[in-house]
């Protein structure tokens, strides 16, 4: 069974870095650094290009996911852009103050986001219970939690990961992610039997234009997605497939 592998991009060099080095989907953000926002409407238009699905981040600031109703609003108008230029689906997620999914605006996104594919993000990763949100987010219809196993990355995460697999049975997809690198990715792999991998594939950036930087325009260092990590990325995954 062949292990597919998205990786997150938040510029058009990332996304054509992620399909030149081989990834199978992409989670088209901006933001990356905060976990990934709403991309803007020029680049879901240019991703629509990709011969690969895309979905894109519906998130629409930095934070918490507990949302309000300017935030639903705003998630909403999003789920249309996204419709309109023609990606695939959408990556979404809510919590209530206790951390439990949102399940009433949940839904209300899934009714917004009809005909399209659905990730359901790291939202999930905040919640008390991950057994029920498992459940919920199978009756929710899904296609896919991304989980990092409720630890800061996936490879802290690999027992209650290992427990989620097992616990979905094929109902909804596994995707381990947070920290999956090539470091890491046989360990989250062989440990989990997940079928899917997120990951960022990115390298460090020295930015040396010091007038940008010292303008606030670009932090002193950065990072970039790599298609020679993609490439990689995607052979030992195929290696840990046979």
């Amino acid at each position: 069974m062949r292990i597919l592998l998205e990786v997150c991009v938040d510029s058009p060099q990332g996304l054509a870095a992620a399909i030149k080095g081989g990834a199978d989907r992409i989670e088209l953000c901006s933001a990356l650094d905060v976990g990934g926002l709403t991309p803007s409407p020029g680049l879901m238009v240019l991703a629509a290009q990709a011969p690969i699905p895309v979905y894109a981040m519906i998130r629409p600031r930095a934070g918490s996911f507990v949302f309000d109703g300017d935030d639903e609003k705003t998630v909403m108008a999003d789920i249309h852009a996204v419709r309109a230029a023609g990606l695939a689906g959408v990556v979404i997620g809510a919590n209530r103050p206790d951390m439990t999914l949102d399940l009433p605006l949940l839904q209300r996104l899934m009714e917004r986001a009809e005909g399209l594919g659905v990730t359901l993000h790291r939202a999930f990763d905040l919640t008390p219970d991950p057994n029920a949100a498992l459940e919920q987010a199978v009756d929710l219809g899904v296609e896919r939690i991304l989980t990092s196993g409720l630890a800061v990355n996936s490879s802290e995460g690999l027992d209650i990961l290992k427990r989620l697999v097992r616990q979905a049975s094929g109902r909804v997809s596994i995707m381990p992610g947070g920290g999956v690198n090539l470091a890491t990715v046989e360990r989250v792999v062989t440990e989990t039997g997940a079928s899917e991998i997120h990951s960022s594939c990115r390298r460090l950036v020295e930015n040396e234009d010091e007038r940008a930087s010292a303008f606030g325009f670009q932090p002193p260092r950065s990072y970039a997605t790599d298609a020679g990590i993609v490439k990689e990325m995607r052979v030992f995954l195929d290696r840990l497939s046979k």
